[in-house]
């Protein structure tokens, strides 16, 4: 490691010491080497402040660009860290937002738990039709829409595209709510006397277009989740709502043992609702 390296290493928050280097003689790949090391500084709280880029890694490890690319990729692909065009990549641990599956949650209360700052930008709220949302509410297609959509930040980050869909009549109230920084659960109580008490969701890989790509501002090397809710209020259907989230930003935790588990379906749960 040169002089210049170890300052600028030192610059960023990055142990210049010496650094147990790759086994060329090893049947684990370089990468997974170097995957491995910087998995455990990053526990060990390494990088609190900034990460290093590639040039300092492959100095550091003494591997090629290539070596420290794939490294990266597999470190972006498992959440552990997060990476845009144009911006150095930072550890994710603090940043990435977990659910459980199977409970009735607010996005919004999920971002503050975290201890993150949630804030929305509201792109889109009127009434319209809309044939597919009517249709999976048990409404008729010319029925009357309540539509949100949202650009959902954490910390002042782009975390998710938000769309809402419910019957005009009964989220009309909503319609000049200030929805910068409120749960919509909570103002959809408040305002209509409206709780939901379960529903369906479908959770699944997509790749966004290039409108949505923007707005997440997620490259091509990043994935994306597609959360689809139909919510209920006893058994009536009152929302359709469909949620693009960052996959490096959010996750999903099923929870079993060995007396009661979880039920992966392969088949699309609203697969009835499509017509």
């Amino acid at each position: 490691m040169t002089n210049a390296t170890a300052v600028v290493m030192e610059k960023r928050g990055v142990s210049s010491g010496p650094r147990p280097l790759p086994d060329r003689s090893s049947p684990v790949p370089l990468w997974a080497q170097v995957h491995g090391d910087l998995v455990a500084r990053i526990e060990d709280g390494e990088f609190s402040d900034d990460f290093p880029g590639e040039l300092e890694l492959a100095a550091q490890y003494e591997v090629s660009r290539n070596t420290v690319r794939e490294t990266m990729r597999h470190l972006r692909s498992d959440g552990v860290i997060v990476a845009s065009r144009g911006r150095r990549p930072r550890v994710a641990s603090a940043t990435e937002i977990r659910q459980p599956l199977g409970a009735l949650y607010s996005l919004f209360a999920s971002v503050e738990a975290s201890g993150q700052e949630q804030r929305s930008v509201v792109r889109v709220l009127e009434v319209r039709t809309d044939p597919d949302p009517a249709d999976r509410l048990g409404l008729a297609v010319e029925d009357q829409l309540f539509y949100l959509e949202r650009l959902r930040l954490a910390d002042g980050e782009p975390l998710a595209l938000d769309r809402i869909w419910m019957a005009a009549d009964l989220a009309r109230p909503l319609l000049h709510a200030d929805f910068s920084h409120a749960a919509f659960y909570d103002l959809l109580a408040e305002r209509t006397g409206t709780r939901l008490t379960g529903g369906r969701e479908q959770i699944r890989a997509v790749v966004p277009d290039d409108r949505e790509r923007a707005l997440l501002r997620l490259d091509r090397t990043l994935a994306a989740l597609s959360i689809d809710r139909l919510g209920f209020c006893r058994d009536r259907p009152v929302e359709w709502r469909r949620t693009l989230v960052r996959g490096d930003r959010f996750s999903a935790v099923a929870e079993f043992s060995a007396t009661a588990g979880y039920r992966i379906d392969v088949a699309d749960p609203f697969a009835s609702d499509n017509r």
